[in-house]
Parts: structure tokens; sequence; C-alpha cells
């Protein structure tokens, strides 16, 4: 068998929202052979379910795999399971990030595993559990061109557009743009559905004629009927989007610039957070626009 032809051996770690459906595609790709999960029967149902191994600790994984794939939550997060894996990294091993995180924090763990003897993609991802589910995410990818070349047959079972932005941060940098953009859609989204509820509009073919035309966009067809519904099933979880947010405010500051309008959804956010609404739908910020729920 040649090289070309050889069976991928990747492991998975963080079987999140995100990372759960990620997992699943590859090992009905027969890509997968081992996982970890922070809670051990998430990993243990998922690998019981399709024949794989459930590592006992990361570093277990590592030892077993040539490619390394994450999806948790924040920088302290992949700093713990980098420190984890880094002991039985074997030289060659590729690690994926797939979490949104600091552009330094990303800069810092390539050097940490090319030190190691392996190499470090930091590929933030967009499409939400949606995307994930359906093998129909975008990604943002940093680090080596030839590493991530290596790797591709495996991120095309995740995803259908890939653009490759630059050394290790950069993949990370274009997240922080997306998220930016992200806050701005949700702001106008919710205040002009909030508009039309108020103006005793009929919302259901409202928002069908308006995803038609120029103010269409993947938000409001995805999760309009739903905000007017009061129904805000998380697909990305506002904590989520407001800890980015936070990323990105870093991000500018540093570039000497101001983020005003994902500045202003960041309080937002907190504002819901501290009225517990913090595991729901980023569109629960339509909350914030109809008077009778304003605090």
């Amino acid at each position: 068998m040649s090289e070309m032809d050889a069976p991928i051996r990747a492991g998975f770690i963080g079987l999140g929202a995100m990372g759960l459906p990620m997992a699943q595609r590859l090992a009905r790709h027969r890509c997968l052979t081992h996982v970890w999960n922070r809670t051990g029967t998430i990993a243990a149902q998922l690998a019981q379910d399709c024949g794989i191994t459930a590592a006992v600790t990361p570093a277990e994984l590592a030892a077993h795999v040539e490619q390394i794939l994450i999806c948790v939550s924040r920088d302290a997060d992949v700093l713990t399971v980098v420190d984890a894996i880094l002991p039985a990294l074997k030289p060659g091993t590729v690690v994926i990030d797939f979490s949104t995180i600091g552009c330094s924090t990303a800069a810092l763990i390539g050097e940490r595993i090319r030190q190691r003897g392996g190499d470090f993609l930091d590929i933030p991802v967009s499409g939400g559990v949606e995307g994930a589910r359906t093998g129909q995410l975008v990604m943002m990818a940093g680090g080596c061109s030839a590493t991530l070349a290596r790797v591709r047959p495996l991120l095309d079972h995740l995803g259908t557009r890939l653009v490759h932005f630059g050394d290790n941060g950069q993949g990370q940098a274009a997240k922080a743009v997306n998220q930016v953009m992200a806050a701005g859609i949700n702001q106008a989204v919710t205040e002009a559905l909030a508009l039309g509820a108020r103006a005793g509009l009929d919302m259901d073919p409202l928002i069908d004629l308006l995803a038609g035309g120029a103010a269409g966009n993947w938000f409001l067809q995805k999760r309009g009927k739903t905000m007017i519904q009061g129904q805000y099933p998380p697909g990305f979880k506002l904590a989520l989007h407001h800890k980015d947010l936070t990323l990105c405010e870093t991000l500018a500051t540093a570039l000497d610039i101001t983020i005003p309008l994902a500045s202003q959804t960041r309080q937002d956010y907190q504002r819901l957070m501290d009225r517990g609404f913090a595991d729901e739908d980023i569109s629960a910020l339509y909350r914030l626009k109809q008077p009778t729920e304003n605090p």
C-alpha cells in the first residue's frame, strides 16, 4: 500500500455541540480511530456507535494517531489539551485546532508543537451546528501550506470551502473578521424584525420575501422565524459569540482600530447572559429589541 493509499489515523478531542457531529462525520468516512472528551461518557458512546477507541487520556490518543483534531471552547482549554498531548506527540504528527482562540495563542501553540517535531494548523470554522452535521463548514486556515495540503483529504469531509491565509494565527484573524460581521448581521436582522412585528406586519411572509431580496442572508433564513416565535435553540450559543467578540476587541486594540458595533453586541450579550440566557442561540438578541422584553 502506498503512502497515498494508507488509511488516515486521526484522533478527535472535544465532542461538544460542534465537535461531536464533526467527529461523527469523520468516523463514517473511516478516518477516525480515537476520541477523547472531558465528559467521558460522550466519547464512550461515540466509540461504541462507530467502532473506534475512546482514549482514557489525551496523551493516549496522541500516541496512537498521526493527526489530532481539537474542537474546544477557549484559549485556556486548547492550551490544556496541548499540554496533555505534547509528551506523547510523535514526530510528524499534525495537530489541527478548529476552536476560535486568540491569534497570539495560535502562534504560541504552533511554536510549541514544532519544537516537539510536529506541526500545527489553526483552522477555525464557520457554519454552526448545521454546517458541522452536513459537512458544509467554511474553514479559515493558518499554518504551513504543505502541511495543509497533507491533511486536506481529512478536511474535505468536514467543509465545502477552505482558504489558507498565512502563518499560525492568520486563520484566527480571518475568523475574527467573520465574527465581527456576524455581530452586525445579528444586530440588523433582530432590529428589523422587531420593527416589522411592532408595525403589525404578517412576519412569516415578510421573512420569506426579505430572504429572497437584497437584504437576504443566512441568519435571516435560518433564524428569522424561530426568533419571532420566541424560540432560541442553540446553533451558536451567545456566550461563545460573546467570548469571540472579546477576542476580536483584543485584536482590534492591537491593530489600533475600533469595532463599535461588535463591542455593542458583546455588551448586549452580557446583558442577556446576566439574565440567564447564556446558552441560547445568538438570535436571542431579539429579546432586547422588543420593548416588553427590555429590563
